[in-house]
């Protein structure tokens, strides 16, 4: 890990490395905000704007998280799921399937007792289980 990568953990203004491609690129796009995914507001915006906004917030909520599939990622997502692989350097398909697998536990934990975030992401990522998430 560089030097840099430390001293922003320490300042909370990393993302927490998984081992996981997807994961990994996912992560930073979420922290920045003003990407094209628009943070996590924005990633939850998109699953609203496809009519699974009842999916996005059972993730959010205290209750189980409703399961998501691969098409549903591809609809909610579109084109910033080319981009995700890309970045990922994984195909459209394996994109669509791992976020599939990922987000619902993913927002589920960055969303404690139902509340989203406030401010920066950095905090609530420190404390993510990147483990229970990725099924390890």
């Amino acid at each position: 890990m560089a030097l840099m990568d430390i001293i922003g953990r320490f300042l909370g203004r990393s993302a927490p490395k998984s081992g996981d491609a997807l994961m990994d690129t996912l992560l930073p796009m979420l922290m920045k905000g003003g990407g094209s995914l628009g943070g996590l507001g924005g990633l939850l915006g998109k699953f609203n704007d496809a009519g699974l906004g009842g999916k996005a917030d059972s993730w959010v909520g205290t209750g189980d998280n409703e399961p998501l599939d691969a098409a549903e990622v591809e609809e909610a997502l579109g084109g910033d799921l080319d981009e995700i692989a890309s970045q990922a350097g994984v195909s459209r398909e394996e994109a669509s399937s791992g976020l599939a697998g990922m987000l619902p536990g993913l927002i589920d934990q960055l969303s404690p007792g139902g509340q989203l975030p406030t401010g920066s992401l950095g905090k609530a990522m420190n404390g993510l289980d990147l483990g229970k998430i990725l099924g390890r």
